[in-house]
């Protein structure tokens, strides 16, 4: 590992000493370059935002790309290539006024290798390339029975682009700020077909340079990018963005820890007690070196609760074995001792801390009440465990001391559980075939509304995203409502009613809301802070 770590940081320097060097425009000097360096542990699969549809792939396509609209560290939609925008009162009409001063990167694509403006055809084309059904992409979904039949895609000039929906969707202007919804030249993507994913021409802040797959890719800062700052001056700061792919974490730190990157996010066992202290925050003799950067992310943690009627004798059909299951572990003592205090224990439902319907005081869930538990159990037949059978619960090797943590805490209970580790693949193909009775999962946002954690429960969903297989009228009818209601107070009332009946008939045992846990060099400002875990790179300015 240690040869293979040194193999992809010397091809790194490789990298970038032929990128600037061959590059036909002058660059900086190399003293004062100003690159970003980090690590992805998973290797980037493509640089086309049609499939951005993991982390790794989704920071780079974000330096890449723009959308019409975007989302500020306050998760509040801003302008980006559209100046503004109106929406119909039926909520059926969105209607975008376009910048003129957006152009796509230089490209042997274009006449002259000059990158040309961007149109509203642009619109157009990059969302129905989305929809190609001879070439299926990830994200298609985006617009999956929520657009329209027939011209849902309508342009006036060169300025003016127009989405028609088929019913209201409120969260619709948030999931066009999803990489996704980027804008592509056609010319590039007719150009190089599939193999766009190699050769990406965007209008981001950053360029495409290099990609030497599963080993490193440089980007470089695009000279003629159309957003400024307060002071009028033009973005990005950074002259490079660099990134390797080492795919073990400790040995990524390791190379953090050697100033040989910028950056670095996550957390493990193995390293998390040189960074932080018990509490949860940045070591002493580290605040000279590294900023530490802990927020909300939109991700619930949870063990997931098959709800299948053709089990009547699996304990975990009865509601009150849920429910006791939900009061029978301390969830603050478990972030304590496993992560350091990263992460708010899930107290108030599915949808976590960051979101702006949630309310912690409106919405009251689980907390740690042995003694209830325990009373519940009695109830369901079961006193002190007797009769009841063991539990199986899936978990994968990451979440396997969690799960041993709070399997102890239950067995206080007279609840036995066994633990069967599962590679995660497999994991996810038996909680998409219904073959997972019980399961530790995550559910990270797809955009910042408490609709996107709920759908896990609307009847009417699969899995996925519903892999409880949880159907409840009311709740589907709450749901519903929602979709349709244009007022966000009135939404997040009925977000909180539904979050109510979760609690209540306890399909999943609620774990924590995440938090970020991301480590810069000092000489770095402006690192973004949002809770949708994008590291947004065109305000980021190394001293």
């Amino acid at each position: 590992m240690k040869n293979a770590s040194f193999a992809a940081v010397f091809l790194f320097g490789c990298l970038l000493a032929c990128t600037f060097s061959c590059n036909r425009q002058p660059e900086r000097q190399a003293e004062t370059r100003r690159s970003f360096r980090y690590n992805q542990h998973n290797p980037i699969t493509s640089l086309d935002p049609a499939f951005a549809r993991t982390q790794n792939n989704i920071w780079a396509v974000d330096c890449l790309f723009n959308g019409l609209v975007q989302l500020d560290d306050h998760l509040i939609v801003q302008p980006c290539i559209a100046r503004s925008w109106t929406i119909s009162p039926d909520g059926l009409t969105y209607r975008f006024q376009l910048r003129n001063d957006v152009f796509f990167h230089n490209s042997e694509v274009f006449p002259d290798g000059k990158g040309r403006r961007v149109v509203a055809s642009d619109v157009t084309y990059s969302f129905q390339r989305l929809l190609d059904q001879d070439w299926p992409k990830p994200g298609s979904w985006i617009f999956k029975d929520r657009i329209a039949q027939q011209d849902a895609f309508t342009t006036e000039g060169d300025s003016v682009f127009i989405l028609h929906l088929a019913r209201p969707f409120q969260p619709m202007l948030q999931i066009l700020t999803m990489q996704y919804a980027s804008v592509v030249p056609r010319e590039a993507c007719e150009y190089y077909g599939r193999d766009f994913r190699r050769h990406p021409v965007g209008t981001g802040p950053f360029r495409f340079k290099i990609w030497a797959e599963n080993q490193a890719l440089v980007l470089l800062k695009n000279e003629n990018y159309f957003e400024r700052d307060s002071n009028n001056i033009r973005l990005p700061y950074l002259d490079a963005v660099k990134t390797t792919f080492i795919t073990e974490r400790k040995t990524a730190f390791l190379e953090f820890k050697k100033g040989n990157l910028d950056y670095f996010f996550g957390l493990e066992s193995s390293y998390i007690n040189e960074l932080l202290t018990p509490e949860g925050v940045l070591k002493p003799e580290l605040y000279e070196r590294y900023h530490f950067i802990k927020n909300p992310y939109l991700n619930s943690e949870y063990l997931g609760i098959r709800i299948n009627n053709q089990e009547p004798m699996n304990p975990l059909q009865q509601k009150l074995v849920r429910q006791a299951l939900n009061w029978g572990f301390d969830r603050s003592l478990m972030l304590r001792a496993l992560r350091n205090n990263v992460g708010k224990p899930a107290t108030s439902g599915f949808s976590p801390r960051g979101l702006p319907s949630f309310d912690d005081q409106m919405v009251k869930g689980y907390g740690f009440d042995p003694e209830r538990a325990a009373a519940l159990l009695a109830q369901a037949g079961f006193p002190r465990g007797r009769n009841l059978p063991p539990i199986t619960l899936l978990c994968n090797a990451e979440y396997l001391d969690l799960c041993t943590m709070i399997a102890r805490q239950w067995q206080d209970l007279g609840i036995r559980i066994s633990i069967e580790m599962t590679e995660t693949a497999l994991l996810r193909e038996r909680m998409r075939n219904g073959q997972a009775s019980f399961f530790r999962a995550s559910w990270i946002a797809d955009y910042p509304d408490a609709e996107s954690f709920l759908t896990c429960f609307y009847g009417k969903n699969g899995a996925p995203p519903n892999y409880t297989g949880f159907q409840n009228d009311t709740f589907d009818e709450k749901y519903e409502a929602a979709l349709q209601e244009t007022d966000a107070s009135k939404r997040f009332v009925l977000y909180r009613e539904m979050e109510k009946i979760l609690i209540e008939e306890a399909p999943v045992v609620f774990l924590f809301y995440d938090e970020t846990a991301q480590f810069a060099d000092r000489r770095l400002t402006g690192m973004p802070r949002n809770a949708i875990n994008l590291l947004s790179l065109k305000r980021v300015k190394m001293q």
